[in-house]
């Protein structure tokens, strides 16, 4: 029985001494695994973070604060900079934003009469406005539809309140005869659809064609000038 005894305890010893050793591995074991999670911080915190925390900081500001939050930072900042870019890009100027004003333009001693046709942003945000407006002429004998003088098309903007003009060219009737009496002025600005009637300022008519094309010619939005 002494024997067993001695066994028994032996055993025990052993068994005692091998819990021992697993809980030190385990401590080890979760010693070492902070280590790695701060490793993995650093790594997508940002370059350089680890070695010289200071001195990252000192030297990237916002580099630093974006690094903290790769996932959120990045997010906002897209966002941010999408949002911008559209407030930045000034929508197209609506023809019911815009004021429009025709006024006789035609100066002693040319050889055409010029209409010069005022739009004025009243919209009360920037908007962007270029290229040809239409322009079509009503007449005693049906609707006379103006052509693009082939200017170059300059792209502008417009503030609230600013004002930009284009020119209308026709020929003068100094046939001597009755001519194409004009009752009015339709304009469509660039890229709309919805059209504006106003009063003709010009002559009160045009001299008769032989209908091979418009003897009315339109200019580009700014080419009669632009103002505040």
């Amino acid at each position: 029985m002494r024997v067993h005894k001695l066994t028994f305890a032996a055993l025990a010893v052993a068994a005692s001494l091998s819990l021992t050793a697993c809980q030190n591995d385990d401590d080890a074991t979760g010693q070492s695994d902070p280590s790695a999670a701060s490793s993995e911080v650093s790594s997508g915190g940002g370059s350089g973070s680890g070695d010289s925390p200071q001195g990252a900081g000192d030297e990237s500001g916002g580099e630093g604060t974006g690094g903290q939050g790769t996932a959120a930072g990045s997010g906002s900042g897209s966002d941010s900079g999408s949002g911008s870019g559209e407030n930045d890009k000034a929508g197209k100027c609506r023809t019911d934003e815009l004021k429009f004003k025709a006024m006789d333009a035609t100066i002693d001693g040319d050889t055409e009469g010029t209409v010069a046709v005022e739009l004025t942003n009243g919209g009360g945000r920037e908007c962007a406005i270029s290229g040809y407006a239409g322009v079509d002429l009503k007449t005693n004998s049906g609707t006379l539809s103006a052509k693009r003088s082939g200017e170059p098309v300059v792209p502008g903007t417009l503030k609230d309140g600013e004002t930009v003009a284009f020119g209308i060219h026709y020929p003068i009737n100094d046939s001597g005869g009755s001519g194409v009496r004009v009752t009015g002025l339709v304009v469509t600005p660039p890229d709309e659809t919805k059209s504006v009637t106003l009063d003709w300022p010009g002559a009160a008519t045009l001299p008769i064609t032989d209908g091979t094309g418009s003897p009315v010619k339109v200019g580009p939005i700014g080419s009669a000038g632009q103002g505040g």
